[in-house]
């Protein structure tokens, strides 16, 4: 059974500290592939600065092609938005009908966890992988299948990388090199 890592996020861009956590939990969980799934609108965020879904999508396939285990994936964009998670899996599942679901997630994303839609079934069939941000160490688990990892912690955010770009300031070094040209 292959073990299939899903990085969910708005990757609003992508950047270094995306890729950290991907090659912490490749290794850590022993995970055949991970995908990015670029989400088109996710419930719990605001629209107003969102770039449109097919740039970072572009920008996500250009920042992990490195990795040949690492895929972009826009399987959300055919969906109903907001995206839901549990609609996701099920697309998921029919495509990869023998795989295990590993979800990929910021603790940021913990406090509203349990207000995801079908979440007692999404927990029931999957396990739930949480990377810790800045500021939300000692983080405990809600359920059996929610796992806490103590991953590379980079003090980088996709919103100071929007700020410093639109300062017209150098987010080298924040950002994969092989993306960098592509922000114009």
């Amino acid at each position: 059974m292959k073990k299939i890592g899903l990085f969910f996020g708005s990757f609003n861009p992508i950047h270094v500290g995306h890729l950290a956590i991907a090659e912490y939990m490749l290794q850590t969980l022993s995970l055949d592939s991970i995908l990015f799934i670029v989400s088109p609108q996710n419930p719990f965020k605001s629209l107003k600065d969102l770039w449109s879904e097919h740039k970072r999508f572009m920008l996500v396939q250009k920042a992990v092609e490195y990795n040949s285990k690492f895929i972009a994936s826009d399987i959300e964009f055919k969906l109903p938005k907001p995206s839901y998670t549990f609609l996701t899996l099920e697309k998921l599942k029919q495509r990869y009908p023998q795989a295990k679901f590993y979800i990929i997630i910021g603790s940021d994303n913990l406090t509203r966890l349990m207000e995801w839609k079908q979440i007692d079934e999404i927990l029931q069939q999957h396990s739930i992988e949480i990377y810790q941000r800045p500021g939300t160490e000692n983080l405990t688990s809600l359920h059996p299948n929610i796992h806490i990892h103590s991953t590379p912690m980079l003090s980088v955010s996709s919103t100071e990388i929007r700020n410093l770009l639109a300062a017209g300031k150098s987010v080298k070094g924040l950002m994969p090199e092989s993306i960098l040209h592509l922000l114009q």
